[in-house]
Formats: structure tokens, sequence, C-alpha cells
């Protein structure tokens, strides 16, 4: 398969990208990057910004993919917050204009036709009791969550074929800063106190696994959405003890607080805990839960992982 990644050098689709790059002989993959450099010989890396008009039609001309997995998108809450309009562009029109071209792909006979798998968020409940599952009425609470959800809308418009992943993660990134276990990590390894929120609940799952759970879903021809996270659902204080435990670190320097105490300015849903009955169903096997997920996290990090990460953006020498 020759497969499109977006947003390649972000946490997902870098390790998207290089988990696929692992099955070499099945996939030809590509992968786009923006602002951040991105190095590497696993896949081809082609640089665009994808708001600028005509660069979807020329990515699709150099990769003539069969599927694609749309990453990209303005992921940080209080970036967000302080630009809707930039937010709208890349969470809602993007992924429209992207599930468009898809379609159109696949009316050519003579070029074949992508498949999409478009990344949304589990924020696109407002938390208010948990348990969500994939039929239930979203409730998003601020901008990040609302242009996610217009994006979902837009892409089971224009192309409803397209499987819809609901995720939350963790794993290493090529910055080294981008995930709530690497938060915890880098504070807890330093010996600096951190907070652990108590009454936020989620699902997290360790990003290889969403990867290797999105080529099942392409293979068997899921369409529509799946809340693809974790089986097991926890606070985020609990995720950052049992991280610290798994690691070898103080787990006393967590700090149990309340969001509300943050001094956060986004709002942040308290109980984001998802059903996966349904992706269960579709693959045949539970979706995995944390231990296993935090085992093989830790496994990455004794193997050097982090490290070739980041030296993929020119910083493995910092």
């Amino acid at each position: 398969m020759r497969i499109l990644v977006t947003g390649a050098s972000g946490r997902l689709g870098l390790n998207l990208a290089l988990e696929l790059c692992r099955q070499r002989e099945q996939h030809t993959v590509f992968g786009t990057a923006n602002q951040n450099a991105l190095h590497t010989n696993a896949f081809t890396v082609l640089q665009a910004d994808l708001l600028t008009p005509g660069a979807l039609e020329s990515l699709f001309e150099q990769s003539r993919p069969d599927w694609v997995v749309h990453c990209a998108a303005l992921a940080n809450l209080e970036a967000c917050e302080a630009d809707p309009a930039l937010a709208s562009q890349l969470n809602t029109e993007l992924p429209r204009r992207l599930a468009q071209l898809c379609t159109k792909t696949r009316r050519d006979v003579t070029r074949g036709g992508a498949r999409l798998v478009h990344i949304s968020t589990d924020a696109v409940f407002d938390g208010a009791r948990g348990d969500y599952t994939e039929t239930d009425t979203p409730n998003p609470l601020g901008v990040y969550a609302r242009t996610k959800l217009e994006g979902e809308w837009a892409v089971a418009e224009a192309d409803p074929s397209a499987i819809i992943a609901r995720v939350n993660l963790f794993g290493w990134s090529m910055s080294g800063r981008r995930s709530l276990a690497e938060f915890f990590f880098n504070n807890l390894s330093a010996g600096k106190q951190v907070m652990g929120f108590t009454d936020v609940i989620f699902c997290p799952l360790l990003v290889n696994d969403i990867a290797h759970l999105l080529v099942g879903m392409l293979e068997l021809e899921l369409s529509g959405v799946y809340h693809t996270v974790s089986a097991e659902c926890l606070s985020k204080y609990v995720f950052g003890v049992r991280l610290a435990e798994r690691f070898g670190l103080d787990a006393r320097l967590i700090s149990p607080t309340s969001v509300h105490q943050s001094g956060l300015s986004a709002a942040r849903a308290p109980n984001l805990s998802l059903r996966t009955d349904k992706l269960a169903a579709a693959l045949g096997t539970p979706l995995p839960s944390l231990s296993p997920a935090l085992e093989r996290f830790y496994t990455l990090y004794q193997q050097g992982y982090p490290q070739m990460l980041q030296g993929l953006g020119g910083r493995g020498k910092e």
C-alpha cells in the first residue's frame, strides 16, 4: 500500500509513519511536514503547508496514496482559544478538503482511490458523565473541541466511507515535550514537583498501539466513527503515579490537584471515559489496556527510541 500520513512531524503522525515502515515490504510511506524540520530515510518526507492552495492536490500527485491518515491539526487548546479562525482552518476546513479529494480520487478509475482515516479527539464530549459511546451526542466545551467536531461532520459529509477515529494518546515525540507521559517523565526525572489532576478522567492509548489499530481498521475497510482509546480509564494523577512506578521515579513528587487549581485557561472536560466495544467487536479483540502500553513505553525508552526521534528533528545532540 502507498500511504500518505499528514502531520508526520507530530507525535501520532511520526510514530505512525515509523511503525508502517517496519512493514516495509507491504507499504510505501509518505509523510508531510510543515514548520518542523524532519530528517529521516525511513519514509519519504514531503514538505508542505497544507493550507496553501493546491498543496493537497500536489501531495496526491506525488504520493498517489491508497490510504491517507490525516493527523495534522491545531491541537494546543490554548492556541485554539487564542486564534479560533486558524483552528477552524486546520481542524475543520482542511479535513473537509482532504475528504473531498479522497472521494474524487475514487471516482477516477485511472488513478485508483484513497481511503481516509481522519484523527479526531475524545474532547468532542463535555465529560459531564463519561462512559460515552459513538452514538452519544457530543457537546464540545472549547474552540479546539468544537472545531474538531465540526471536522468530523465535514469529513462524514464529504466522504461517508472515511474512518473517523477519536483518540487520546501518549508516547514519545520528536520534541520530547508533546505528551502528558513525557511531561511526567521529564519533570520527575529532574526531581521536580508537578501537578496531577485527580478530577480529569481519560483513556490514554500508546501512540504505537494506535498505529497498528488504524492499519487494522483500514484493512477491514471500516467506515464511520470509532473510539480508538485504551480499554482502561483513569485520572491523570493515577496515570502519572503508574508511570513513575514503572520508571522507578518518585511518585511523591506528583501533587494530587484539581484542574480548577491549575490556572489553565481552556476548559477541560472532567470525565472522558469512552466505550470501545464497537471497535473491539470490529477487530475481534479487546483494545489494549494501560499496563502493557506502559511496559512498551518503558521498553522503547530502554532501546533509545526517544533519542532516535529527537535526532530526526536535529535535537539528538542537545
